[in-house]
């Protein structure tokens, strides 16, 4: 059991991550405008939640894939799912980061950090553009994360030619 729980889904279905990441543009603009150190709180834990296990342990993940995708409807869309927890990852760092400065009084550094934040999560819930899967496709071409990480990102005759990963 600990095993699955703890698992990264590989692929990813696009659909979901884009409309997760609508909810961390929502969510990280709230925690800006209200300066609100406990959405941060539930910010930070719900990316540190996604890099463990995907959806299984965030509200958000569950919300997105047991209710909101199903009543869509529409079809899914699978990606590779290293660069996504790498993404997942970013964002835990950059909300984390957000928290503590937050919570050490440099509210600019946290605001600063929060924008930042939400400019990442809209390019992806409105333009489908990941940038941590960007940093990861650099890092990955640089010989910095092995092709064995990723199989299908190291394969170009893998990918689907909508695939932007």
């Amino acid at each position: 059991m600990a095993k699955r729980l703890f698992a990264f889904p590989d692929p990813v279905n696009e659909v979901a991550a884009r409309l997760v990441a609508t909810g961390v543009v929502i969510l990280a603009t709230l925690a800006l405008v209200t300066q609100s150190p406990w959405l941060l709180v539930l910010l930070s834990y719900g990316f540190w939640a996604r890099v463990l296990t995907g959806p299984t342990l965030s509200p958000l993940g569950q919300l997105v894939t047991r209710v909101v995708v199903p009543r869509l409807g529409w079809s899914p869309r699978p990606v590779p799912g290293p660069p996504k927890r790498f993404a997942q990852g970013i964002g835990a760092t950059i909300s984390t980061l957000a928290l503590a400065a937050a919570l050490a009084g440099a509210t600019l550094a946290a605001n600063v950090l929060l924008v930042l934040l939400i400019g990442a999560a809209s390019l992806e819930a409105f333009a489908g553009y990941c940038l941590g899967c960007k940093i990861f496709a650099l890092l990955m071409r640089a010989g910095i994360i092995p092709e064995a990480i990723c199989d299908d990102c190291a394969d170009i005759s893998r990918r689907s030619l909508s695939h932007t990963n």
